[in-house]
């Protein structure tokens, strides 16, 4: 805002004006009255935008008493997700035997869920250790970006799974001769410009809102799109068509063609002869599956709540985005390595040769 003392000169000069124009000593007053209203008044519009310079974050509401105890299961979370996902990225890149299209897709995933940790582990063990709320306008931006990128990442690296699947099952034949290392890189170069090109737009629609002034807090220890947009004392339609088209092109899509190749993969399976062979070509299924449910199911969660949930309680709102990027890069480990015998033995042989090393 302008000072005091100058936001007082231009009503004073106005008057002036004014008066001499009901005075009828100058035609050109009038003129010049209708002019600089044009300016003050385009001026004035622009200096009452305003955009923060950071956000009050907040960890569990109505929890706050106990956010020490509570970081101390995050922090356990954070941790677990983070050594599972790696000691998968080194069993796979330690075993030669697993260099096959179905683990290098498993890599991808684990890669994932290593960058969705970090987005998210800074601010909410911050908020939880040290009651350290704040987060700078842009700093919350990028992590926005951050954040949806590696969700849209995850969705897509599910997709390609299930055709991973789709073709080992239905044409076992020419498994390796259609998922060869240069469609598994195209496939992976293809995913990340998918969500960069999806998401790229976000930051830069939220810097064009107008902002109440004023301290102004998220409903969580992270920025989510559709939090900081409800923030603005703007119109948001843009933003919302904006994250609906997202939402849709993006996980709904994705699960709409999951379900599908499913739907065929079960036809094929169904086809076969022995049910011996029928449960196991399902058994190889049932890892992704769990995978993509844990994924999905509270992605789908997050969406119907920013949405129609208004009237829940914040906690609510806090405990689904928490179960949303949190759980998932903590149990895909621990379902890879329990229902994959080869994963299992890669993940323990690594642990004995750092315990012997």
């Amino acid at each position: 805002m302008l000072p005091n003392s100058r936001t007082a000169i231009f009503p004073m000069f106005l008057s002036c004006l004014i008066l001499l124009s009901r005075m009828k000593r100058s035609h050109l007053a009038g003129d010049l009255i209708s002019k600089l209203r044009m300016f003050f008044s385009w001026s004035f519009a622009n200096i009452s935008f305003f955009q923060p310079h950071a956000f009050l974050m907040i960890g569990i509401p109505g929890l706050e008493a106990i956010h020490g105890w509570i970081s101390i299961l995050f922090s356990s979370m954070y941790t677990a997700a983070l050594t599972g996902n790696c000691l998968i990225l080194l069993a796979l890149r330690r075993t030669p035997s697993l260099h096959q299209p179905m683990y290098y897709f498993l890599s991808m995933l684990a890669l994932t869920d290593v960058g969705l940790t970090l987005a998210t582990m800074p601010t909410t063990l911050a908020v939880l250790w040290f009651d350290h709320r704040l987060i700078g306008f842009n700093t919350c931006l990028v992590q926005m970006f951050f954040l949806h990128f590696f969700s849209v990442v995850e969705s897509s690296v599910l997709l390609a799974m299930s055709f991973d699947r789709f073709v080992a099952i239905s044409n076992p034949l020419r498994y390796a001769s259609v998922l060869t290392n240069n469609v598994i890189i195209r496939i992976g170069l293809a995913i990340v410009a998918r969500a960069t090109v999806s998401l790229f737009p976000g930051p830069f629609l939220l810097k064009r809102l107008n902002f109440c002034p004023g301290k102004i807090l998220l409903s969580h220890s992270f920025c989510f799109h559709a939090d900081v947009m409800k923030r603005a004392c703007a119109d948001i339609t843009v933003n919302i068509i904006y994250g609906l088209y997202v939402v849709l092109s993006t996980v709904g899509f994705d699960s709409l063609l999951i379900v599908l190749s499913y739907t065929l993969i079960l036809h094929t399976v169904m086809s076969l002869a022995s049910p011996r062979e029928r449960i196991r070509a399902l058994n190889t299924c049932v890892s992704h599956i769990l995978a993509v449910l844990v994924f999905f199911i509270p992605v789908i969660g997050v969406s119907m709540i920013h949405r129609f949930g208004r009237h829940l309680p914040p906690i609510v709102h806090a405990l689904v985005a928490y179960v949303y990027l949190v759980v998932p890069p903590v149990l895909n480990p621990v379902i890879y390595s329990v229902k994959s015998k080869p994963i299992r033995e890669a993940m323990l042989r690594v642990l004995r040769e750092k315990r012997k090393g």
